[in-house]
């Protein structure tokens, strides 16, 4: 058995999965997790493969901020605290930087910095259980992991402001009518909806993938006239390119027939672990 707190396990089909892999302490970041967060993604970045998957061992996603950890320091708090957030910022930018999809897969409690991770996610899968809690003030902290600048851009800035300054609880149906997640499944399921949705993606397109995500992180400042511009010049340089030639062709071919193009298979998942 692992004794690693996080794991990378890359499986053939083109899917690398991040695994926070500490169940028993509800994947709590100390220091220790939070630097072997920062050291898997930096693994990641790499070599992202097709897609990655970001998902956490137990029924916990991940909690947060290992309070054990934090308190009975003194003086020697507050380096500690800065030590922590500044590692785990590391893995959240590296993520947020990958230029293949990732998808997240939450179970369980998020809570605090457990949140700004599990928002990494191009796509993020909830459980049913899910449960969304910031936590700060109310232990006297503030966000940390990108939590206030995600959420005002995911939820605007009355409901980011909800969210922060009341620690209200969201539930796994409440996160996905507020637009928090992609997508609500059963407990059952998400494990397998989340793996079978990263290595679709890993089987698509991958240049189109790419030259899409790059062009939803532009979007989100840009203004209309600039992205009209990069949406044109993006399209036209994947159709000249024999991917898209080739996927066009096989979309018209099948068509003619009465049929959709065929997927490859993704229930297999042969892997390697580092």
């Amino acid at each position: 058995m692992s004794t690693q707190p996080v794991r990378v396990v890359r499986h053939s089909d083109g899917v690398v999965e991040l695994l926070l892999d500490d169940p028993g302490r509800g994947n709590a970041l100390d220091l220790p997790t939070a630097e072997a967060l920062r050291d898997a993604a930096a693994d990641v970045t790499a070599d992202p493969g097709g897609a990655v998957l970001l998902r956490a061992a137990g029924g916990n996603f991940c909690v947060g901020g290992d309070l054990r950890a934090f308190a009975g320091r003194g003086a020697d708090t507050a380096p500690y605290v800065h030590a922590v957030a500044s590692a785990a910022h590391e893995a959240v930018q590296a993520l947020h930087e990958l230029p293949v999809p990732v998808v997240a897969a939450v179970r369980g409690a998020a809570a605090g910095g457990g949140i700004g991770l599990a928002l990494a996610g191009d796509l993020v899968v909830a459980a049913r259980s899910a449960r969304f809690r910031l936590a700060y003030t109310a232990i006297g902290l503030t966000p940390d992991c990108g939590a206030s600048w995600i959420l005002q851009r995911l939820l605007g800035p009355r409901r980011a402001a909800d969210l922060i300054l009341t620690n209200r609880v969201l539930t796994g149906e409440d996160a996905e009518r507020w637009g928090l997640v992609s997508r609500l499944v059963e407990d059952d399921d998400l494990d397998d909806t989340a793996y079978r949705t990263a290595a679709e993606l890993a089987a698509g397109s991958g240049a189109a993938l790419r030259a899409a995500k790059e062009l939803l992180r532009a979007g989100a400042e840009a203004p209309l006239e600039k992205q009209l511009t990069e949406e044109a010049r993006s399209i036209a340089a994947l159709a000249g390119g024999t991917e898209a030639q080739a996927a066009m062709d096989s979309f018209l071919a099948a068509r003619s027939r009465g049929r959709a193009p065929s997927a490859r298979s993704t229930q297999e998942k042969p892997q390697s672990v580092s």
